[in-house]
């Protein structure tokens, strides 16, 4: 029966993108080190059946978690700065926005509070203000750099200085891998007595041995900069750790205990929270810590070494293929990849059809729709690659694969299409989910076009419809 049960889960990762071998860029973190799934794999069976909702009983969850956040204080230059392991880079950012909008009630905010940002922060912030009932005030980004500019984040401040909670900041953004001004923009919420949060979900890991393993020099961004209140750093991510463990530390010990939930008011024991969870696995959390453990700072440069490698010689390349350009300059490696609107049309590319051409020689990119911006220009759409050490040994695979792509999809008319005219119907979700759970390519390009194609907020309940429709039980 055992056995029974095991291949019926291997048939079922049968139906997975790889996640090791660097053929998939973007969603996984491949260290190309499998000792390290094995540490991480026994870590975990060890504390399989430990309860992470009361460190008191279970102890070992507040030393695995002292132990990461020591880590944490001193890749991140915050030698007081206190926190916790959490699900991933999504809860890090809800409780980084949980504990201001709290510190902002508890020091008497008028009005609702609001959330100042660029529009190329994580949408796990606007996912932060649905919930916790905050309004966003987005500032565009330059569609060159794909930065946002500090005067105008502060203008955005100012505009209404009483409502605003939290001001956030990326490093780097994940759309487009470039770093936000976090030293201006950190000083002038400093000034203004408003958190800085930085979302390093991707970058946390990193950067802080980026310029140590060959890369170019990276502008501070962590603790070492005045006004940083706070930071979220995945280790599921380039920490190596399985899905899902993330840093959340805090420089001020009021925002610290905003985030806390605590309940004596009831007749059942006494209730205190420190992530938005209960009850929780401790597995991700002791599987994290072994990663850490094993590699230590000398492991995590090595690691670095290579992606700063891999990463260098991906924008060289692309950097030669005519029709294409990178946006901005990355910092980090995250790559973002757009047409390059300098050249004739006839030299061209698409990244969305550039990307499917890609897949077809066995690479998955991922496509980012082109995106408005209220008052600016709008962001074009581009295909996003994240480099990780093990690239540096598919190279020899992947750089012809970008080229040929780009030679076989260049000009007007490889753009995908909506499959809509003026007046042809949406597509059916349902319709598409049942195809896509048949085993029928699901065309990614034409879903990113229809996404342009559509208001926002339709194309969005189109793809919940979708996904609750392909995740239906069969």
């Amino acid at each position: 029966m055992r056995e029974e049960i095991m291949a019926r889960l291997t048939a079922y990762r049968a139906h997975d993108a790889p996640t090791h071998g660097g053929r998939v860029l973007s969603y996984v973190y491949d260290s190309g080190r499998p000792e390290l799934d094995e540490i991480a794999a026994a870590a975990a069976r060890e504390l399989q059946a430990v309860n992470g909702l009361d460190p008191t009983t279970f102890p070992s969850v507040a030393l695995l978690e002292g132990d990461l956040i020591r880590f944490g204080r001193e890749m991140l230059h915050g030698p007081e700065v206190t926190g916790s392991v959490t699900s991933g880079g999504t809860e890090s950012c809800l409780l980084a926005v949980l504990a201001a909008r709290e510190r902002w009630r508890g020091r008497d905010g008028q009005g609702r509070p609001r959330i100042v940002l660029p529009t190329s922060a994580h949408a796990a912030f606007h996912k932060a203000a649905h919930l916790f009932g905050l309004d966003l005030t987005l500032v565009p980004v330059d569609v060159g750099s794909g930065r946002p500019d500090s005067a105008e984040i502060v203008a955005a401040i100012e505009a209404d200085l009483s409502t605003v909670a939290l001001v956030v900041v990326s490093a780097p953004s994940y759309p487009h891998g470039v770093l936000d001004p976090v030293g201006e923009v950190a000083a002038a919420a400093q000034e203004r007595g408003i958190p800085c949060h930085v979302d390093a979900c991707i970058g946390g890991l990193v950067l802080p041995w980026w310029e140590a393993a060959g890369g170019d020099a990276v502008p501070a961004w962590d603790f070492s900069v005045a006004g940083v209140s706070s930071i979220s750093a995945d280790l599921h991510k380039f920490g190596f750790a399985p899905k899902g463990s993330s840093l959340l530390l805090f420089a001020e010990p009021e925002l610290d205990r905003a985030r806390y939930f605590a309940l004596t008011d009831w007749p059942g024991y006494p209730v205190v929270n420190a992530t938005l969870l209960g009850s929780r696995s401790a597995t991700s959390l002791a599987a994290a810590w072994a990663v850490a453990q094993d590699l230590g700072v000398e492991g995590y440069v090595e690691l670095t070494a290579q992606t700063v490698r891999a990463t260098r010689s991906v924008l060289e390349t692309v950097a030669q293929i005519e029709g294409l350009r990178v946006i901005g300059e990355p910092v980090g490696p995250l790559v973002a990849v757009a047409s390059d609107e300098a050249v004739a049309p006839v030299s061209r590319v698409d990244p969305h059809a550039w990307a499917s051409a890609v897949g077809r020689r066995g690479f998955v990119l991922q496509g980012q729709p082109g995106h408005p911006q209220r008052d600016a220009p709008a962001v074009p759409r581009s295909t996003h690659l994240t480099l990780t050490p093990v690239t540096e040994s598919m190279l020899d695979d992947l750089l012809p694969a970008l080229v040929e792509a780009a030679d076989e999809v260049r000009g007007p008319g490889a753009e995908p299409a909506t499959g809509r005219g003026e007046e042809s119907p949406i597509p059916d979700p349902e319709a598409l989910a049942e195809a896509a759970r048949a085993g029928g390519d699901l065309d990614l390009a034409a879903v990113l076009a229809l996404i342009e194609a559509l208001p926002r907020e339709h194309s969005a309940r189109l793809l919940s419809t979708f996904l609750a429709a392909f995740t239906a039980p069969r």
